[in-house]
């Protein structure tokens, strides 16, 4: 794991059951601009599930991708990851997205 990897992780962490955050917030809340590399952190997640990466999604709240995909099984996984923690998706979009988004 790089010092970067360990940075999104770390952070990510900070995310509670039930809330989401956005590619964008947390690259912002570690300082960094690199939003393509957090993202690529994120698909290599060693961590799963105690570094909740299903708990990033679109600004807009969209549900993005997970483990590396934007379509098939591995969303579906995700969705339901979601469902146990109360996140209500649907037709792709987070449910009540600004009460389910964390701030950091």
């Amino acid at each position: 794991m790089t010092p970067f990897q360990k940075l999104v992780y770390d952070k990510l962490k900070e995310v509670p059951r039930g809330r989401v955050t956005t590619y964008k917030a947390l690259t912002e809340a570690i300082g960094s601009k690199a939003y393509r590399a957090v993202g690529n952190a994120l698909k290599v997640n060693p961590m799963a599930p105690q570094v909740p990466c299903h708990r990033v999604v679109k600004a807009n709240g969209s549900i993005g991708g997970f483990m590396g995909f934007k379509t098939g099984p591995a969303i579906d996984k995700k969705i339901k990851l979601l469902a146990t923690e109360g996140v209500q998706v649907e037709k792709g979009i987070i449910q009540n997205f600004s009460s389910k988004l964390h701030q950091f």
